[in-house]
């Protein structure tokens, strides 16, 4: 008989994944190019043309046993000491190799985060907006999400909410500045003050809360804004990194988990995760890949391309009367609905191929994301299908 949870499931696909085949099957009647296909967050910028050129070196000059074969269980040893060494320079936390785990992806990354440090039964504590997937990164570890409700006038953390939420069972607080969806960075001052709670509450309870802080956004900030280094506040902090944004690589699958040299029990965490690797069948990323980004780690593709379109498309939209807390990172947008129901408000969008996404399962009913990852031209383009749903439907 086949597992009744993975069974019912099916009933519950992703939303922006089915709204993605929307799109690619409505490209097929009027072309692609008429679709304005805002569901789902796949980089619109090329890789850089490096990595293609390293990864071509590979392959000629490298043995190929060697690049084909297994890597050690934590990663590649070279790819690892490159990785600590760039995070060290970079934000002046003294990261070694036993402090990197390399996995496939942000998501493979959590999968090792979680089951590291919190028990089946414990909880852990995000924040609305969230990205939908961390309900089966954390409940797959048996693991309880708790949701804290969203400050929508700034996507900002709701500190009030999250204190009376705190108790003795949370053993972590899972944490994606820059957000998606809502494409908020988390302040300086909302980061120390998470951090200050976190000591206060570690101390009460006689165990550590640890932060595990989603970061596949990190290199895409817009400018002047504040994007402070987490784990420079609070020593109990696990990066989960992922490549896809920042190198367009989310086909490859490649990241890595960064333990806070500081961390409590950081020796132990990072040789942890190669034993629940054992368990979820993880067994490594790719061996050439993981050779591949350790020449890019200050790298990026050509990111100016989603501010360029978030000022667009915010100056237009707040025209049209939609109420948005400005971005300042990602490429996700995340206005109020001109509606209450925002699954009726995007079902409505679609009659004039606007492919956007309710934010009901991201914990934030009456909104909804903007992934505009896609070409400028089309983001312009787009102002005008915006502009006749609005006044259509709405009357404004």
């Amino acid at each position: 008989m086949v597992v009744q949870k993975f069974k019912d499931m099916l009933s519950a696909k992703s939303v922006i994944r089915e709204l993605s085949v929307k799109a690619t099957q409505r490209g097929k009647e009027i072309g692609y190019d008429n679709v304005f296909d805002y569901s789902l967050g796949n980089p619109s910028v090329p890789v850089p043309k490096k990595f293609h050129d390293v990864i071509k070196r590979l392959l000629d000059e490298t043995d190929p046993l060697m690049l084909h074969g297994y890597s050690e269980s934590h990663g590649i040893a070279e790819v690892r000491q490159a990785v600590a060494e760039s995070l060290a320079r970079r934000f002046d936390i003294p990261y070694t190799m036993d402090d990197i785990f390399m996995t496939s992806g942000a998501a493979g990354a959590m999968a090792h985060a979680v089951r590291a440090i919190a028990n089946p039964g414990e909880d852990i504590i995000t924040f609305a907006p969230y990205f939908p997937e961390y309900n089966h990164y954390v409940g797959g570890a048996g693991v309880n999400l708790k949701v804290v409700p969203a400050d929508t006038t700034s996507f900002q953390i709701n500190f009030e909410a999250f204190e009376a939420m705190l108790s003795e069972n949370t053993a972590a607080v899972l944490i994606n500045t820059p957000n998606n969806p809502s494409g908020i960075v988390y302040s300086t001052e909302t980061i120390q003050k998470l951090a200050d709670i976190l000591k206060k509450k570690s101390a009460e309870n006689g165990r550590d809360i640890y932060i595990i802080s989603d970061e596949p956004y990190r290199e895409i900030v817009f400018e002047g804004v504040d994007s402070p280094c987490v784990s420079k506040f609070y020593d109990n902090t696990i990066v989960c990194y992922s490549f896809s944004k920042s190198l367009s690589l989310p086909g490859e699958r490649i990241g890595y988990v960064a333990v806070n040299p500081a961390c409590e029990d950081a020796e132990t965490i990072v040789h942890m995760c190669t034993q629940i690797s054992r368990g979820t069948g993880h067994n490594c990323p790719s061996s050439v890949i993981q050779l591949a980004v350790a020449e890019m780690l200050e790298e990026t593709a050509e990111l100016s391309v989603y501010e360029t379109n978030m000022n667009i498309l915010y100056e237009e939209l707040t025209k049209l009367g939609f109420e948005i807390v400005k971005p300042g990172g990602t490429f996700y947008m995340f206005p109020k609905a001109l509606e209450e129901d925002a699954k009726v408000f995007c079902e409505k969008a679609l009659k004039y191929d606007l492919v956007l996404v309710p934010a009901d399962s991201f914990g934030c009913p009456g909104f909804f994301r903007i992934a505009y990852c896609v070409q400028t031209e089309k983001v312009k383009r787009s102002i005008e299908a915006f502009r006749k749903f609005v006044e259509t439907e709405y009357h404004k």
